[in-house]
């Protein structure tokens, strides 16, 4: 088992949003499983459609790392607007799920400026069939949204993954 969790905001310090914490149990992050997350994040901006994410995975074999393409929405992805993906997840006008809804987190866009937090709370990863590349292992993901071509945050997560 090597590293464990970490994060890193990756952006430059105009970046107008910034992951303040982040915690995640258990390490490794066990599918199907319970994951307990704490986060806090604060924006000086609005963030509003376009919302543009672009992702990039990779997993480490032996002592290399290999990055993962875009498989079905899963893996290296750009996703050109999060907030038409959010607004499918989740249909306007109907209430975020929890634990969302209890701490005041926006779960559509557009996002407010100021100060967001998320006690540790429980979430359910479910059993789902997730393609043999994207199960046991230590992977790294890094996040950078932007809208306009202007980059919003940018974060780095290190994280491995057990499968039962």
């Amino acid at each position: 088992q090597v590293g464990g969790f970490a994060w890193e905001n990756c952006g430059d310090r105009t970046d107008p949003v910034v992951l303040q914490s982040l915690s995640v149990a258990p390490d490794p992050i066990s599918i199907p499983g319970s994951l307990r997350v704490s986060a806090a994040v604060s924006s000086s901006k609005a963030m509003a459609s376009p919302l543009k994410v672009l992702l990039v995975v990779e997993k480490a074999l032996g002592d290399l790392w290999i990055q993962l393409p875009c498989i079905d929405e899963l893996g290296s992805c750009t996703y050109d607007d999060v907030c038409t993906i959010l607004d499918n997840l989740i249909p306007p006008g109907t209430t975020c799920p929890e634990p969302l809804l209890t701490y005041g987190i926006p779960c559509h866009c557009p996002f407010k400026a100021g100060s967001y937090s998320l006690p540790a709370s429980d979430f359910v990863l479910p059993d789902v069939e997730l393609p043999a590349w994207m199960t046991n292992g230590n992977y790294r993901v890094r996040v950078a949204v932007s809208s306009s071509g202007e980059e919003l945050a940018c974060v780095k997560l290190a994280f491995s993954l057990q499968s039962q």
